[in-house]
């Protein structure tokens, strides 16, 4: 097990946590066709955004634990370690710090005096496992890609929402598609660092959505209706590497019988023909043997 307690600084307003980075607190709807319209940008962590400092120090975290659970494995002689799930919790008594916390089961080669100087981390468990190393593969490194993206909601996905006919809110479809591409590119990202040429996943990553007070309101009661809707998703994953090509594939002969249906399995239609038949045969086959 490898675990770590981190206080999250709260800095300026909502932590410093998203900036949806529009140039307007609302878009309305053109009055003409071809009216100009602001884009409203999806701005993920990823590319820079403000919530960037949140996932550095979340990834942090995690590595910082992985380093001890490596430290861990080490320490009892394993190669790598296992079924590794990555836990985040709050602490009751202190609301501002996070717990960040891995457990994995060691494991080790039978016989073999090699010891690693980094073991191998993985969530596949020991199914899992075996059926890599039978493979060719074999697990590299625990990986976790976390991307938080941020949207302003503008006039249109506003009448949407509000609306009672059945339609897609674009905006926020926008949204949660900008997250989990954000979030695959850094899993991407992270396991090309590890050396790393293929990757598993462990999950899905559900994408939570919800929506804070823009920080660009600055008026009065009236500018406290204009939101941005947040995303966050974190995917995890192992990322693997080919240690030995394969075994080729084993091709099988099919065998059909060749007599009537109902028969004998291994009868030839020519066998029923007697001697007659059997001379005949011979015959054919001096034939062929003299030309």
């Amino acid at each position: 097990m490898g675990t770590a307690v981190l206080r999250l600084g709260r800095a300026g307003r909502y932590w410093g946590y998203h900036d949806c980075r529009f140039p307007r607190r609302t878009q309305r709807t053109p009055a003409s066709p071809g009216t100009a319209v602001p884009t409203v940008p999806v701005v993920v962590s990823g590319a820079g955004a403000a919530s960037a400092t949140v996932v550095e120090v979340f990834d942090r975290a995690r590595r910082i634990v992985l380093e001890r659970v490596s430290a861990e494995c080490l320490a009892v002689g394993g190669h790598g370690v296992v079924a590794a799930a990555v836990t985040t919790a709050p602490l009751a008594a202190q609301p501002d710090c996070l717990e960040f916390k891995v457990i994995g089961t060691a494991v080790r080669a039978r016989g073999s005096r090699v010891r690693l100087t980094t073991p191998f981390t993985s969530h596949l468990d020991g199914h899992g496992f075996a059926k890599l190393l039978a493979a060719g593969w074999v697990p590299v490194e625990l990986l976790v890609g976390m991307s938080i993206g941020v949207r302003h909601d503008d006039s249109f996905s506003r009448s949407r929402k509000l609306s009672s006919r059945n339609s897609e809110i674009s905006g926020l479809s926008d949204l949660v598609r900008a997250v989990r591409a954000d979030a695959r590119r850094q899993l991407q990202l992270h396991g090309a660092e590890r050396g790393g040429n293929g990757l598993i996943l462990a999950d899905g990553g559900a994408v939570r959505v919800w929506k804070e007070i823009c920080t660009r309101s600055t008026g009065g009661d009236d500018e406290l209706s204009f939101h941005d809707h947040l995303a966050e998703t974190t995917l995890t994953g192992s990322t693997i590497a080919q240690f030995d090509a394969p075994p080729p594939k084993k091709r099988t002969l099919q065998v059909l019988p060749l007599g009537a249906r109902g028969g004998e399995p291994h009868s030839r239609p020519a066998a029923a023909a007697g001697s007659d038949g059997q001379r005949r045969r011979r015959g054919v086959q001096g034939d062929r043997g003299a030309t």
